[in-house]
């Protein structure tokens, strides 16, 4: 509970700090958002850190009413509770303003009826906030039908260059590679903010939220996963590595990181959803700099980073991906529209006398598989063309390939 006057306190200074700070780079996702909703709240979920509220104070400056303005993530705010939404109801309805942006109000049990309060009185609601609650199943339930989501990331190759003044080139890619997407890192270069960054995620949206004590074990099991970034894991063999007894415990916590945008498990390609399911999943991991905050032994390992960058710009383009694995041959990613295959990547950091024969088999066995006539390899920074038999592999540089990936 909370008064009335201190409520009025942290609009004040919110609405004046909001009006004095810059912009901030103007993210790709900005222009895609949705514009005018009434009946459905706008809500913008991603990782901590990624450029949320950045992207907030950009839609409210870009309006050309005025609008409402509430942060709930705030020393002064932590008592507020459900019934307090009275005295914000107070204030809001004195200003008149007709547009809500909440940045992460999610911090307040029930926060969802609320929204859907101000949706049936006719008011317009941005909310932002971390993922593990604005996409948890309760939201689905309370918000059934009057919500559009949309996600935001850390900064793809494409924003990172454009925010650094950098061409597309070997030297940006192997910035990106080492540095990341996450704006303040990018600015600071300091990996304490990346450390605790997943101090943060670990215990305020994961343990914090899901009661769990063993957080030893929590970690320990992040750690394994960041240090075997595009390879397969499967969480009855991790029983064993890992000493968490239980396969289903395993597969919580694969579940808890997913919804906190830390991983993302890709499963193999198949018609049979059921063969999906029991296959082992490749691993990636949100970002190469956050990556080498938890695993500095992977610093130095390229080709499994230039996957895993690879498997994030599509991921951000909200593409169908998959594996392919027959008879021995392994292709990185399927990327399918509506279920069908529509385009074969493979990821190669130096295409080369040992392995070029490999991965061209590969390809062309996946392209038979699906009756395709073209794939592509992604390399660091070769380019070259592959023919057989009527079908075309082209070797292409990743800066290449991700500067004309755009959704």
């Amino acid at each position: 509970m909370i008064k009335q006057s201190d409520l009025q306190e942290v609009i004040q200074y919110q609405q004046d700090n909001l009006l004095e700070m810059d912009d901030g780079y103007k993210r790709d996702l900005l222009s895609k958002l949705p514009s005018g909703l009434v009946h459905h709240a706008l809500i913008i979920s991603g990782i901590r850190r990624c450029g949320k509220s950045t992207l907030l104070r950009q839609q409210i400056n870009g309006l050309a009413e005025a609008s409402f303005f509430l942060n709930f993530d705030t020393p002064k705010l932590y008592n507020f509770e459900l019934r307090d939404f009275e005295l914000l109801d107070t204030i809001i309805n004195q200003k008149g303003q007709k547009i809500l942006f909440f940045d992460e109000i999610q911090v307040v049990s029930g926060w969802e009826l609320y929204v859907r309060q101000k949706l049936d009185e006719g008011f317009r609601v941005i909310v932002t906030g971390s993922n593990a609650s604005l996409l948890s199943k309760e939201l689905g339930t309370k918000l059934t039908g009057r919500h559009v989501t949309k996600e935001l990331f850390p900064f793809s190759y494409n924003e990172f260059c454009a925010y650094q003044g950098l061409l597309a080139n070997e030297k940006s890619i192997t910035q990106y590679l080492l540095t990341g997407g996450f704006p303040e890192f990018i600015k600071s270069k300091n990996q304490d903010i990346l450390a605790a960054l997943i101090d943060d995620i670990l215990y305020r949206d994961i343990a914090v939220r899901h009661n769990i004590r063993d957080i030893k074990s929590l970690k320990r099991l992040l750690i394994f996963l960041a240090s075997n970034v595009a390879n397969l894991v499967s969480a009855t063999k991790l029983t064993q590595t890992i000493g968490i007894k239980s396969s289903a415990t395993i597969l919580d916590y694969f579940s808890f990181f997913e919804q906190s945008y830390l991983i993302q498990l890709m499963p193999r390609f198949s018609y049979s959803y059921k063969v999906q399911l029991v296959n082992p999943r490749k691993i990636y991991f949100i970002d190469n700099g956050l990556l080498d905050a938890i695993s500095a032994s992977f610093n130095k390992d390229f080709g499994r980073k230039l996957e895993n960058m690879v498997f994030w710009e599509l991921r951000r383009l909200q593409k169908e991906l998959y594996y392919y694995n027959e008879n021995g041959k392994e292709c990185d990613f399927v990327v399918c529209k509506n279920n069908i295959p529509e385009q074969l990547i493979q990821v190669c950091y130096d295409l080369n006398k040992e392995n070029e024969t490999r991965e061209q088999q590969a390809l062309f066995e996946a392209m038979d598989f699906f009756k395709l006539e073209m794939a592509i390899i992604v390399t660091y920074n070769q380019q070259d063309v592959i023919l057989n038999k009527g079908k075309r592999i082209e070797v292409i540089p990743v800066y290449q390939f991700l500067s004309e990936l755009r959704g």
